[in-house]
């Protein structure tokens, strides 16, 4: 028998419920619709008044496009019904509701339980059932549905409708005394933990107690009087719990379960995927109240869920799992394990299990028809939940799949080569961000693998990190500059942070459509699921298989693509971008107006760069030359030096240092656009700190370690951001930009005679606040540049132009655009300077600003387009009005985030720049900002 989640696991899950606002849990008699209550206003509210959508019959009264009403879930309910496909019938309650809901203090529209008793008549006639019937009962599920999917982040409650009377009467109609005691302890347990307050732990463990005793391993095994007898227990918990029978009403039952999908909206976990997915709080949830099928009706009873194309790698094929005798929750909570739905997918994994296609073929017959016809439909990749009741399939859900990176590549591109899309429609449908999944090392195929166990490929690519085994933990050591490996029994939706804090997960139990899977796929994080093999003592700490035992803090790798487990660390490689990527990519590029460069600062960089397609580089950072090795020493000498003489003597030793770097950058880039930026930070970075380190570095140089702690004392500053740095070192050393504007040019002329390309460098002067700054280092750099002209009777062509990172750069912007040929807007410390924030430090605050609504996100990561935004229009406007053909562009983080980039675009930058492995994303980003701004257009 699969070992169950802990009672301390389950525990925690419960008291998570339990410290949700009372409100949210309210049952019928205190949640139900009241008179006099104001209705709300908006799109949201549909047509005055009307808070409920029926659908059910051949006939709904929404569609698709009415999700941000219905729900994703409900708009799609209502479009399969319109289509006449076989849909239990059933109502939306819609997103004004919750809305309502939150903004009345947990109550309803007046007019919302009138509709609700008509819609549920109305399933009633299409099913032929009542509900509270006490001889042919309507049973219902209770679901929410927001208009973007949030798998697993709410609540459900199934066999709603169900009492001590109405099990009676499932039994006698279904003529399965079993099944009905078995759907009415699942609603008991569901009812309670997500209405109730009490956890399912409870139920676990009296079934667990009840299973030892009579000698039982499977739930299977139970049989009609042991479900009915556990019913009893059941009740007396919840009773023992709450002080309080469990509600017999079912119109009690529903308001209550109502309320409590409702209230999950604001649930932690639904909060942590809101944020991580950037979905609006004020989007609000819909309700799905829809008659029960059911899939644990004995042998010709299932219930399964199908994607039309394989999630993970796109492949054309149908995928997914379905059980037997089975409802919904037991096939996404990994309790048993589930079977495949084609006899191809059952060959290629091995199982002996039967297959859909083979068990129940007519139903799989219907189901290959429908898929087809939704795909065709939706024109895209769908997610279906279905049910086999008694033969008979009935949809219970389709919406567009959540998929991998590489999936959607592969995806967009043959819906595009089957017509089903445009090419411009394809670019749309791949998010610029998940390209961050396929731009990541994966498992050397050389390297060495010591297999511990292996899963299933629950999510593809490899990461490598500590075990931890909660949550908590894995997140702790994230914030400590840490990697770890989630590993767990199976996840929840609890586990949502530490699934997104970790590298990569491992669950033991679950299969490809399990939690884990489906939020991992979503996330990009490598997971394996269904290590079987592997048990887990997390109040231990510890792992154990095959006899070899793992602790927390011990390394692994998982590999997500193959489903193994690798014991220690292993090497990786970089990754390879062809097929599908490059047509998407050509795509993209054909309609993007904005360039693409990168920050590249070595030959590494810089390949890199080249290999993503990058059309230049837009930030070079010299500074991080000067830290290598061999030529540390050199720098330190002439920060020690006491005048310029000295200075000199030192950066003669740097300068073929610096000539070689920056020529293998010019042959690498071959032809390609270089931008230079001349020292940036303060020199006290290069001096050693503490006395111990003082007097190594002394002896190694041969100099007084008093003279050296003296010069590091001097050159200290408290707030270094603002201090002695950028142009202001090459005005007080006006020989140190002298030097290295000598070796960018000495190293033109070298690379252009080499590739047989002309070098044209861009020569950036940072932190410029006045033309006047610009105008004295300018003129040393003019002045190098005649010099190596002279020495060496080339022809040079450079530009020279500033950093705009100061907020008087950007209001003085046409003053300093008369000496500078470029901009280039550094905007991370244009932000920091704009809201006075260090970037160091913002995180102990930060995230309170973005929880409470103060600011929408972190503006370090997106650009802040009303206020730092605001600074880079002026500055891009009044620089052009000098300079018409001014080329401006963006060098900080902010240029490979998709948001920043649209921005980018729509203020006329000419490129962005970001580092070598985001490149792919801005060339995504930049030409899906270029459709939208063709569609804005045209509407």
């Amino acid at each position: 028998m699969a070992k169950r989640s802990s009672v301390k696991s389950a525990s925690k899950k419960a008291k998570s419920r339990k410290s949700l606002p009372k409100k949210a849990r309210r049952s019928a008699a205190k949640a139900a619709p009241r008179k006099g209550q104001a209705k709300a206003s908006g799109k949201n509210a549909g047509k005055a008044g009307k808070w409920v959508y029926a659908f059910g019959g051949g006939k709904a009264e929404g569609r698709s496009g009415m999700k941000d009403l219905l729900g994703g879930k409900g708009a799609n309910l209502a479009e399969m019904a319109n289509l006449g496909l076989p849909v239990p019938p059933g109502f939306t309650i819609t997103t004004g509701v919750c809305t309502y809901y939150y903004a009345n203090s947990n109550k309803y529209p007046k007019e919302l339980k009138a509709q609700v008793e008509a819609a549920l008549a109305r399933v009633g006639k299409i099913t032929g059932k009542a509900f509270g019937d006490a001889k042919n009962p309507l049973l219902v599920s209770v679901r929410s549905g927001a208009r973007a999917s949030m798998p697993g982040m709410m609540d459900t409650v199934l066999n709603l409708g169900l009492n001590d009377r109405t099990v009676e009467a499932l039994a006698a109609k279904s003529g399965d005394r079993r099944f009905a005691y078995d759907s009415y302890r699942r609603f008991i347990t569901m009812y309670s933990d997500v209405v109730l307050g009490v956890g399912h732990d409870h139920f676990e463990e009296l079934l667990d107690h009840h299973k030892e005793q009579k000698g039982y391993a499977n739930d299977t095994d139970l049989t009609a009087d042991d479900w009915a007898e556990l019913v009893v227990r059941y009740k007396k918990r919840v009773q023992d719990e709450r002080g309080k029978p469990f509600p017999q009403d079912p119109h009690e039952q529903l308001w209550g379960a109502i309320g409590a999908v409702f209230g999950s909206w604001m649930n932690q976990r639904a909060i942590t995927y809101r944020r991580l997915h950037s979905i609006p709080e004020s989007w609000g949830t819909a309700v799905n109240v829809q008659a029960m099928v059911f899939g644990n009706m004995g042998e010709t009873s299932a219930t399964g869920v199908a994607f039309t194309r394989n999630p993970s790698t796109g492949e054309k094929k149908l995928y997914g799992e379905f059980l037997i005798n089975a409802q919904g929750e037991d096939v996404v909570a990994g309790i048993r394990t589930p079977q495949e739905i084609s006899e191809d997918a059952r060959k290629e994994a091995g199982s002996d299990k039967p297959s859909m296609e083979q068990a129940l073929p007519a139903a799989y017959k219907e189901l290959t028809r429908i898929y087809n016809l939704l795909e065709r439909h939706y024109r895209d990749m769908q997610d279906l939940e279905f049910t086999v009741e008694q033969g008979k399939l009935w949809m219970l859900q389709t919406r567009s799949g959540k998929r991998t990176a590489k999936a959607a590549l592969r995806i967009a591109v043959e819906l595009a080569s089957e017509k089903l899309i445009t090419k411009n429609e394809a670019v749309l449908r791949v998010d610029p961000a998940s390209l961050d999944q396929l731009l990541h090392p994966t498992i050397d195929p050389k390297a060495e693998r010591k297999i511990v166990a292996t899963g299933l490929p629950a999510s593809p690519g490899a990461a490598t990190g500590e075990i931890v085994f909660t949550a908590d933990e894995a997140t702790q050591l994230k914030a400590d500059g840490r990697k770890v490996i989630l590993v767990r029994v199976e996840t929840s939706p609890e586990d949502i942070h530490g699934m997104h804090a970790a590298e990569g997960i491992l669950t033991t139990r679950g299969g490809m459509t399990s939690h884990a899977a489906v939020v991992a796929r979503g996330m990009g994080k490598p997971c394996v699921s269904g290590a079987g093999s592997i048990r887990v003592d997390t109040a231990g700490r510890t792992m154990t298989v095959a006899g070899q035992q793992f602790k927390q803090g011990d390394y692994i790798t998982v590999d997500g693509s193959t489903g193994q487990v690798l014991a220690g660390k292993v090497d990786m490689v970089e990754p390879q971008l062809s097929g599908e990527f490059a047509t998407l990519i050509g795509w993209a590029d054909s309609v993007r107006k904005l360039g693409v460069r990168a920050n590249a600062d070595t030959p590494a960089d810089a390949r890199a760069a080249v290999r993503f397609g990058a059309e230049g580089i837009g930030l070079c950072r010299t500074e991080h030359m000067f830290f290598d090795e061999e030529r540390i020493q050199a720098v330190r000498e002439m920060i020690l030096a006491n005048d310029s003489e000295a200075r000199r003597a030192a950066l003669a030793k740097i300068l073929p240092m610096q000539r070689g770097d920056f020529v293998e950058l010019f042959e690498i880039m071959a032809g390609r656009p270089v931008t230079i930026r001349l020292l940036d930070p303060p020199l006290h970075e290069f001096l050693p700190h503490g006395d111990k380190e003082i007097a190594e570095v002394a002896a190694a140089m041969g100099a007084d370690p008093r003279r050296l702690k003296d010069r590091a004392e001097e050159l200290a500053e408290f707030n270094p951001m603002l201090g002695f740095r950028g142009c202001r070192i090459a005005i007080a050393y006006p020989e140190i930009a002298e030097m290295q504007a000598r070796a960018i040019f000495e190293a033109a002329v070298e690379a252009a005679k080499r590739t047989g390309k002309p070098v044209v460098p861009e020569v950036m002067v940072p932190l410029i606040a006045t033309k006047a700054e610009l105008d004295l280092v300018k003129a040393r750099i003019d002045d190098a540049a005649k010099a190596v002209k002279k020495e060496t009777g080339a022809k040079l062509n450079y530009q020279v132009g500033t950093m705009i990172e100061l907020p008087r750069a950007s209001l003085m912007a046409g003053e300093i655009a008369e000496s500078a040929e470029f901009f280039s807007f550094g905007t991370n410390d244009l932000t920091q300077t704009t809201f006075g924030i260090s970037r160091d430090d913002a995180a102990s605050f930060l995230g309170t600003y973005t929880a409470r609504g103060i600011l929408p996100g972190d503006p370090f990561v997106s650009i802040d387009p009303e206020g730092v935004g605001e600074l880079v229009r002026i500055g891009v406007e009044r620089g052009r009005k000098v300079r018409p053909k001014l080329k401006v562009g963006i060098c900080g983080e902010h240029g490979g985030d998709p948001a920043s980039v649209a921005f980018c675009h729509r203020t006329d930058l000419d490129y962005v720049s970001c580092s070598p492995f985001r490149v792919p994303i801005a060339r995504l980003a930049a030409a899906q900002a270029a459709l939208g701004e063709d569609a804005a257009s045209q509407a």
